[in-house]
């Protein structure tokens, strides 16, 4: 059997990350041929089963990409006797021969949250989400196999369309993180001296930094001068300026400190050493950094707003990320109450056992293979 992979537009780190842990579990199956389709920043194992395919086309440009698959990957899959066609990004723009099967995954929430769409600045990407509202419902609605990453995702869009035949597959987490039994592990000379809360984000105005700093200003002055708040993320981010002004205004400049992007590899020791971890995000599908920061073992604050709980379960203290009032609360609450925080510690660890990459991706594969089996049937 055979199974085509579209991943032309995992560009980024987590769409990434995903094929990465998916690739290291094939299945032992004699007769399975894996045909990838990725861009040549997508480093894929050696594997006697899978083969990397490069296209003719540039299809880093998405317009060309869209017309390659349009009018060139039919044929491909034709030629090639394809049994399933899978799109883990999420948009399938190709019509397949008859037979073979499609598959596709929904990880991007942004087009079905009409809070953030609407905080978008009218321009080419709040059009972007528009049109991907539209073309990822299409493409969810006609595919043979639709994998959702939350049971929240599941019923936003099972609420929109019909949708044949879905499973639900959280995202699993990296053996790096899993550092909440290992007490050597190092600690960064960049970090501030003494203990700290960490938040681990993007700068985007759904993520609620501006929300989280206000909050934080409003602490003691004791728990402020303790507890550092510490923001990872790109700040060549829009948000990031209004950030860094708010910061600037409250003259907490000594107290929040943002030290940009950090390289994924280098997060585990962030999270592990953290006197308090914090997740404000109000626009998730399946919450990697969530999940990432429970893995460390530290107790977590978070946002309210699912599919958060959903991951988070009793890990976590949870606010309302719309609302600095309730999120200073919680955070007083948090750093005040250390047997609270002893508590959460042990439930994160146990939580975080939970999600696990082999997991899920033996769990995909089976669902891919089951789908190839029933082309065979003709079913």
């Amino acid at each position: 059997m055979k199974i085509v992979f579209n991943a032309l537009s995992a560009r980024l780190g987590g769409g990434q990350t995903y094929l990465i842990n998916l690739f290291q579990f094939v299945p032992d199956n004699a007769d399975l041929e894996i045909l990838v389709f990725a861009p040549a920043s997508l480093k894929l194992p050696d594997h006697p089963r899978i083969k990397r395919v490069e296209p003719a086309w540039p299809t880093e440009n998405p317009i060309v990409r869209a017309v390659w698959e349009r009018w060139v990957l039919p044929g491909i899959l034709k030629a090639e006797k394809a049994d399933v066609l899978f799109c883990p990004g999420g948009v399938v723009g190709t019509s397949v021969p008859a037979g073979c099967k499609v598959a596709t995954m929904f990880r991007n929430m942004i087009p079905f949250d009409l809070r953030v769409r609407k905080s978008i600045p009218l321009g080419l990407q709040r059009l972007r989400n528009w049109l991907l509202n539209r073309i990822m419902l299409k493409s969810m609605r006609e595919a043979d196999l639709t994998i959702f990453i939350s049971n929240y995702a599941r019923s936003v869009i099972e609420s929109l369309t019909n949708i044949k035949n879905a499973v639900t597959i959280p995202h699993g987490i990296g053996s790096v993180f899993r550092t909440h039994s290992d007490s050597a592990v190092p600690r960064p000379e960049f970090l501030p001296v003494g203990e700290y809360v960490l938040y681990v984000s993007r700068f985007d105005v759904y993520k609620h930094h501006y929300e989280v700093v206000s909050a934080y200003a409003e602490l003691p002055n004791e728990l402020r001068a303790r507890f550092p708040l510490v923001l990872v993320g790109e700040t060549n981010l829009p948000e990031a300026e209004r950030v860094k002004t708010l910061v600037s205004t409250l003259g907490l400049k000594d107290q929040v400190l943002l030290l940009g992007a950090i390289p994924y590899q280098s997060l585990p020791p962030l999270y592990h050493h953290a006197y308090l971890n914090l997740f404000a995000s109000s626009c998730e599908n399946c919450p990697n950094i969530l999940l990432e920061a429970l893995a460390s073992g530290r107790p977590m604050v978070c946002s309210s707003v699912m599919p958060m709980p959903e991951f988070g379960a009793e890990a976590a203290l949870y606010f309302s990320p719309f609302d600095s009032k309730d999120i200073k609360n919680v955070l007083s609450e948090a750093l005040t109450s250390p047997a609270l925080l002893e508590k959460l510690s042990v439930a994160a660890a146990t939580q975080s056992d939970k999600f696990d990459w082999e997991k899920t991706s033996r769990k995909t594969w089976s669902e891919l293979l089951a789908l190839a089996v029933s082309r065979k049937k003709g079913v």
